[in-house]
Formats: C-alpha cells, structure tokens, sequence
C-alpha cells in the first residue's frame, strides 16, 4: 500500500511538471492576435473588385443618381468568362458592386424600381448579383458585395427612413445570394445629387447617422463569418490611398474607436497602422487596373502593364496586406481584352519570379530558440501553421541560410507567426560576399508576408536580423528567390 501511493505521488508529480513546462514550451501572445476570420482572410492574398453600374455606359464615375436604368444594357455579356479570367490570373474571390453612389443596383431588388429590372438587360429578367454569385460558387472563389451607403437616387437619403431602406436592402443580398465573405463600405456620404428630382446637396454625420453597430449586427446574424471592410473595419481597414500602397511600416494594429468610415485626416495611420493599436484590423489596398473604378475606352491604352501590377503586388502583398484589385467589364459586358491579357501575364510573371525557393534546401542556423519544440527547420518547411521561436524575451535573434553553392537571389520573403500577435519592428537581410557580411536591406514591420527585393547578387550565404521586437521573436517561413 505504501509503495502504492508513492507511485501515485510520483505521477501526480510528474503530471504537474508537465503541465509546467508544457505551459512555457511555447511563447505567450502578444495581443491583438487574429480572428480564426481574419486569418483566412489573410490567406487569401489577392483577390478582385469588380465595378460595373450605369456609369459603365454614361463614362461618368461617379453618377448623379438621374441615369435611367434603360442605359444598361450590356450587348454580350458573359459573367463566367469573368470569373474564369479572374481564377486563371490567380486571385482567390470577387467583390461586386451591387450598387454605386448612383443607386443602381444590380438585382431586382423589391425595394426600387431603380434597379436592373427595369433595364433591357435579359428583358429586365436579369441578375447580375445572382449571376456573379453563381459564378464564384463554380470556379470556388468566395464572393464579397459592396452596397454605396450613399444613394444620390433616393429622395429620402439622409433620414430614417432611407437606412431602413438600405438595411432592407442588405437583407436580400444576404438572403439570396450567399455565403458572402466580405461586405465593403465606404467613407463617400453625402453631398451632391438628384435625390428622386430635388437635385441638392445633402450633408449627414457619417459617425452617427448610419448606425453602424446596429447594421453591422444586423448582416452579422445573417452571415455570422462574415469580415466587415471600411476606414476602420471593423475586420478590414483601408489602406489610405488608392495607388496600391501598404506602408512600409505596416502594422495589422489600430484602435478602432479613434476611427470612423470617412473621417477626415486618417490616411496616415491607416496606411501604417499603430504599433500600440488595440484591435487588429489589418490593411485592404484597393486599386483598379485602369485610372478609373468602371470601364471607359478611351482608358484601353492606360491598362496597368503585368509590370506594373508586379509592383503593386510587392507594394500590397508583399507588404503583409491584402491586394484588391479592381477589373472593370466594357459595354458588351466582357473583361477587356487588354485586360485580360495583361492579367494573365502579370500570373505568368508572378510564377516566373517566384518558382524556385531556393531556401528549400538550405542548412539553418539560429541564435536561439524558445525550446526545442520551435526547430529551424520549420522556418523552411513551406507550413505556415509551424514556426520558429527565439529565447524567451529575446526581442533581437539571427537567421543564417546556407545554400551549400552560390546561388543567384532577388527577392527573400519572410512571415511572421500572426496567431500569437505582430512583433517584428525592425529587421534588416545581410549578403556573404565571401569574405563579410554586407547589409542588402533594412526594413521595420513583417507581418503575414514581407517580401523585400534586392539587387540581384550571387551568394552563399544570406543573414536575416531581427534587429527590435515587442517580444522573442517568431517566424513561420522564410523564402528565397
């Protein structure tokens, strides 16, 4: 019997020790951390806007809410071969504009007569909401809708009545044309319009006069996994310009209750973030293929280059936020043939620059590690689910890659373990030159993805220092190309 409880103590013993140390066998998160939402979300990586309204066909980008409906009427429309284009050129989901600032919305909606049903379009039987939605659901993109909270149509627009308008209108698009991932709204409210034959100016309170906690509550019973994009989320926050630029600096924190959608003055933190900012509310950088949001011909020669849109993806994707790239139908209701040329380049080109990681097969080396259950290796095993950690406290920590043999390098990605918090605030990638280290880059934030291009060197031996961070240091891959 005595010999029977000492075993027993000596299990209990062995089960709290356990229970110790696997307590500190991982690091503790730094807050904000991410929703299970958000980080699909961030997966996601590239995606696309469509706009397509009225204004397609009056040239105009911004209608003034008096375009009659019988004006829409594409000649050849083919909503599959947009989503085809669109899954081949690699992105991964679609966000529609069911209605613009003009009011005009896509589907036959029962709460106006301001809508697709009363254009030619399919003998007023079509739905373009529907249609898009179908599409998606066929090639497995996920499906995103933006509805204009402002509405230069409606006589009522800035009382009461024209929220319960538009949260009328929510209603359908949610009943109908579902799952929806992401719903989009924006800080353009008020001002000039038709207004049912008024033709005024009408100001209102974007902080209050939507009520958007109420509305927000109201899509998020409908679509509980839904992500909200706006100035300030409250999932998805613009990135403060419409030129595909993320920060340099590109924090996923800010503090949501500092902001609100159209709040003057906040492009700043927006398109940086806040280092100390209490919500995670990462960054959306929207911006179209051509200069304009819809279609105009006299644009076909303006068409962002696979270049060019190379360099947004470096600037959006490459700087740990979402790209949102916004691909508008002509007339005939088609994705532009330019358009579609030079988005399947940009993929070609996209798959051309990074097919070869070179740090696949490297040797790699650390200053620390947190314990052994954080291997090197994980930094090169192409699984972001599995990361490495430096000692515990250790905000500065060392990277070596070794690639055996010279190799030719141009770019070195790297990410951050975003489940346990953003940390990095400065980092910098060093060359062997043979002889000593020479530093290629300096950089601050990581994030979900960091891409940085270098000037093309041959080398055996790249450095990546984690020169500050807010707490040990944890990365989940490390890429070379």
């Amino acid at each position: 019997m005595k010999t029977s409880k000492y075993f027993i103590f000596f299990a209990l013993f062995l089960t709290v020790l356990s229970c110790k140390t696997s307590q500190i066998s991982s690091p503790k998160p730094i807050f904000p951390i991410p929703t299970s939402d958000q980080l699909a979300w961030h997966e996601l990586e590239t995606y696309a806007f469509i706009h397509f309204t009225t204004n397609t066909f009056t040239g105009k980008e911004w209608g003034y809410g008096d375009e009659s409906p019988s004006i829409f009427n594409p000649t050849d429309m083919d909503v599959d071969s947009w989503i085809k284009t669109i899954k081949d050129a690699g992105l991964k989901a679609v966000i529609l504009t069911c209605k613009h600032h003009d009011g005009f919305v896509l589907w036959p909606s029962k709460f106006t007569s301001h809508s697709v049903a009363a254009s030619p379009y399919k003998n007023g039987k079509g739905d373009v909401v529907k249609e898009v939605s179908e599409a998606c659901k066929k090639y497995g993109l996920k499906f995103g809708v933006y509805l204009s909270p402002w509405d230069r149509n409606r006589a009522d627009y800035g009382t009461p009545s024209y929220v319960e308008y538009y949260r009328n209108q929510l209603k359908e698009l949610f009943a109908a044309y579902g799952p929806v991932f992401e719903m989009w709204f924006d800080g353009a409210n008020g001002g000039d319009g038709y207004y049912g034959g008024s033709k005024e100016t009408r100001k209102i309170n974007g902080k209050t006069f939507y009520d958007w906690p109420k509305t927000i509550d109201l899509v998020r019973g409908l679509e509980p996994k839904i992500l909200f994009f706006s100035d300030a989320g409250p999932e998805i926050r613009w990135v403060g310009n419409e030129r595909g630029l993320a920060g340099r600096t590109n924090w996923n924190n800010i503090s949501r209750d500092t902001l609100y959608a159209g709040k003057a003055g906040i492009e700043g933190v927006l398109n940086t973030g806040h280092e100390n900012g209490k919500d995670w509310v990462p960054a959306e950088v929207d911006v179209s293929i051509r200069p304009g949001w819809f279609y105009h011909a006299e644009e076909d020669s303006k068409v962002k280059t696979p270049e060019q849109l190379f360099e947004i993806y470096l600037t959006s994707v490459g700087r740990g936020s979402n790209l949102l790239l916004n691909i508008p139908p002509d007339r005939r209701g088609l994705i532009h043939e330019i358009d579609a040329t030079y988005l399947l380049a940009w993929k070609k080109l996209i798959n051309e620059k990074f097919s070869n990681n070179l740090a696949k097969g490297a040797k790699v080396s650390v200053s620390s590690k947190f314990s052994n259950k954080q291997k090197p290796e994980n930094l090169i095993d192409d699984n972001t689910k599995t990361y490495w950690a430096a000692a515990e406290g250790y905000k500065n920590a060392s990277v070596v890659l070794d690639f055996g043999k010279k190799q030719v390098i141009n770019f070195v990605e790297l990410q951050e373990f975003i489940t346990l918090g953003q940390r990095v605030k400065s980092f910098s990638i060093e060359i062997w030159d043979g002889n000593n280290w020479k530093e290629a880059a300096i950089e601050t934030t990581i994030g979900y993805k960091r891409i940085i291009k270098i000037k093309e060197t041959q080398t055996q031996k790249i450095r990546i220092n984690i020169n500050d961070s807010k707490a040990e240091v944890i990365l989940s891959e490390i890429r070379v190309w």
